[in-house]
């Protein structure tokens, strides 16, 4: 393995640690892991739960909102339909249990059985016939074009909400809320499907509870430049700037009626910071008779605020947390809208009369679901991770606590690993076994002795489904490695009529990692066969579905995964697609040897308890956000042990750092102490990862090497 410890200038991280307030390292390992921009860093360095993005940024958002209040208004009958994966009944579970908690007449929806992926014409019909007129879709429905149009045959409306990369042409669709869409203004696009029906139940909330919803405000503030002043305004609506108008204003030199103010300010509430400031720079440039009806909001803001009182903007904005993380300098009138919105945010926290478990649970599966779709572990998803986690830890919801008691994985502190490698494949296994109607029933079953039932019901079904996908791979690994040698070794893929479409995804995950090719595995039938496509080596599998989508019944995916289904008298042309597209597939460069890129060399003394302070400030660790690899040198190795069964591959050693001794673990490496590489008393640099060890309630912080050099 080759060690590589990438150059920073240390100047870049004097400055990172100056401006954020970190220490040295922190900001070391920000600048080697590219972390440079001041969005990128804020969200590694903050986790309150006010620095999530605003849902109204969503296009399409307030729409949605306004249809789904009419229906409650209205009494109408909400379907809400959510795919049968863990994102899409975590998402499902979260949404149709608010719009329940606002005593809606709702019913919930998945696929189950043999039914396909998405949102069905069964489903729509179904629905009509007992009245229903407004669906809500759960990370689904983006590919549903005949689906939606016949809905609108019903005079059903639908409001889509996915996160899957949609096609150029869209589902005529009542609303669509996904990140992904084209030109779409929300600045981060890599939610969960859950995570976007988060955003749906937030932006409810604020409905709900704010006065503000649905309301424009105008904030203003005045400011000299030369000989003329400065007008500048922003109108807000929902916390969200949906206009601005700046105005150069020499005074006396114009009336007020030459300026564009009356047309922006006309019918506006206006706000702004000091009041009386404001109304003598008004009457300086425009004559004592015109006034603007300013309301004055330091008092409100100060309160709430504390440490804004009597500060002008300038000053404030040298106090602002929101200005720390800003990538360009900060006007008057930024500062302005900060505030208010920060206050008013706060405001509606504290003004909530949900209570705040409700909202806990909420980002409880928000958490599992951007966790189980391997979502990027950046931006508002680190928050929406690290606080479900920390819900989870202090009290999981129901459905949830019952199948952590069933796995063992109660009173301990939560991490990604724990969800996504034993939680998550429990809420799937159902799905894989044909009845994702079992994990969606845990999530909305208020009997606690039913719950029990079906978390042991999800335990006993995921041992099946270890037990499916061993017997399913001793019949693709042949098909795998043939395949791979015909298509140039650029993809592999593996059908049968004995893969359960329940384990397609395994078996392409499996396949792809084996052979480090995008990968394919086909669940066939008599009519119809159903796929499942996973990437590597950065290649986007969303183009292969692309390039044969015309064969498809239906598909979809992100660029590391995908799904489709297709009828059976296709399959030779999709074969024959498939030796085309192959051929011309590009991938990222493979490395000659296997690279491990260290995050920072930790001396001696940094080599205590206090570490994990650093390992949970990074956290939480996963897609494009792996765990912190460190480097120590001239460590002694104080004790060895032999570990494993029936032979002992393993190693269990002690490392001596001076001040503290360091219990390690170096998996598949026992036969370097038996070939003499290195032994008891020998002085190692090493490359590892820092963990915790839980046993009998016990926590200890341990090295897990990834690689060792005897000195």
């Amino acid at each position: 393995m080759k060690w590589d410890k990438r150059e920073v200038s240390p100047e870049q991280v004097k400055e990172i640690s100056n401006k954020y307030g970190c220490d040295l390292l922190t900001a070391s390992i920000l600048a080697r892991r590219g972390h440079n921009s001041s969005n990128a860093i804020r969200y590694f360095l903050e986790d309150d739960i006010l620095s999530l993005r605003n849902p109204f940024a969503l296009d399409g958002m307030e729409d949605a909102v306004e249809r789904i209040l009419a229906a409650k208004d209205e009494g109408e009958k909400v379907l809400v339909f959510g795919d049968g994966d863990v994102d899409g009944i975590t998402g499902t579970a979260l949404l149709a249990g608010y719009l329940e908690s606002l005593g809606m007449d709702v019913t919930w929806r998945i696929p189950t059985g043999d039914e396909s992926y998405g949102l069905s014409k069964e489903a729509v019909e179904e629905f009509a016939a007992k009245d229903g007129t407004l669906i809500i879709t759960v990370d689904c429905g983006i590919s549903r074009f005949s689906e939606v149009r016949r809905a609108a045959e019903l005079s059903i409306d639908v409001i889509v909400t996915d996160h899957h990369e949609p096609q150029d042409e869209l589902p005529e669709a009542l609303v669509i809320i996904n990140p992904k869409l084209k030109n779409s203004s929300y600045p981060f696009r890599d939610l969960s499907g859950c995570g976007v029906a988060f955003k749906l139940v937030c932006a409810l909330r604020f409905a709900g509870r704010s006065d503000l919803y649905g309301q424009q405000i105008c904030l203003l503030n005045t400011r000299p430049v030369n000989d003329a002043w400065i007008i500048e305004i922003a109108k807000i609506r929902n916390l969200q700037v949906i206009n601005t108008l700046t105005e150069t204003i020499v005074p006396g030199m114009i009336s007020i009626g030459e300026t564009r103010l009356p047309a922006f300010l006309e019918g506006q509430h206006i706000c702004c910071w000091d009041a009386a400031l404001h109304k003598q720079t008004i009457a300086k440039l425009f004559g004592k008779g015109v006034e603007f009806g300013l309301f004055d909001i330091s008092v409100q803001i100060s309160k709430e605020i504390p440490q804004t009182a009597g500060q002008s903007l300038l000053r404030i904005k040298e106090l602002s947390k929101i200005a720390k993380y800003s990538d360009r300098e900060l006007s008057e009138l930024d500062v302005l809208i900060n505030l208010f919105t920060s206050y008013s945010r706060l405001i509606e926290k504290n003004n909530s009369s949900t209570m705040p478990m409700e909202e806990n649970y909420d980002i409880q599966l928000a958490a599992l679901g951007t966790i189980a779709d391997i979502m990027p572990l950046l931006d508002e998803n680190r928050i929406i991770v690290k606080r479900g986690l920390e819900s989870l830890e202090k009290k999981p919801r129901q459905g949830i606590l019952q199948l952590l008691h069933k796995l063992d994985l109660t009173g301990r502190k939560y991490d990604t690993k724990d969800i996504s490698w034993r939680l998550c494949p429990a809420i799937n296994a159902a799905r894989r076994m044909g009845s994702a109607q079992t994990a969606a029933d845990l999530f909305f079953e208020k009997d606690p002795v039913k719950r029990e039932k079906l978390a042991a019901e999800l335990t006993s079904m995921n041992e099946n489904r270890k037990e499916l996908e061993e017997e399913t791979w001793a019949i693709a690994e042949p098909m795998a490695y043939k395949s791979f040698t015909e298509y140039e070794e650029k993809l592999a893929i593996v059908y049968s009529e004995k893969i359960n479409k329940g384990v397609t995804g395994l078996m392409a995950q499996r396949t792809a990692r084996q052979f480090n090719v995008p990968s394919i595995a086909v669940s066939l039938g008599e009519e119809t066969c159903s796929g499942s496509l996973r990437s590597a080596r950065g290649f986007n599998v969303c183009s292969l579905l692309e390039q044969c989508s015309d064969l498809f019944i239906d598909s979809g995916g992100h660029q590391a995964a995908g799904g489709f289904s297709m009828e059976m008298k296709n399959w030779d042309s999709f074969i024959d697609r498939l030796k085309v597209v192959s051929a011309g597939m590009e991938f990222e460069k493979a490395q000659d040897e296997e690279i491990i890129k260290i995050d920072a060399e930790l001396p001696h003394d940094y080599l205590s308890p206090e570490i994990l302070k650093l390992i949970d400030r990074f956290e939480p660790y996963g897609k494009d956000n792996d765990q912190l690899i460190f480097m120590t040198k001239n460590i002694t190795v104080k004790e060895i042990n032999f570990i494993g069964k029936p032979e002992s591959k393993h190693l269990k050693m002690t490392l001596d750092a001076g001040k503290h001794k360091w219990p390690a673990l170096y998996w598949q490496n026992a036969d370097r102490v038996t070939n003499g590489e290195f032994t008891v008393n020998d002085k190692v640099d090493v490359v590892f990862n820092i963990t915790r060890d839980y046993f009998r309630g016990n926590e200890t912080p341990q090295m897990m090497i990834m690689d060792l050099k005897k000195n």
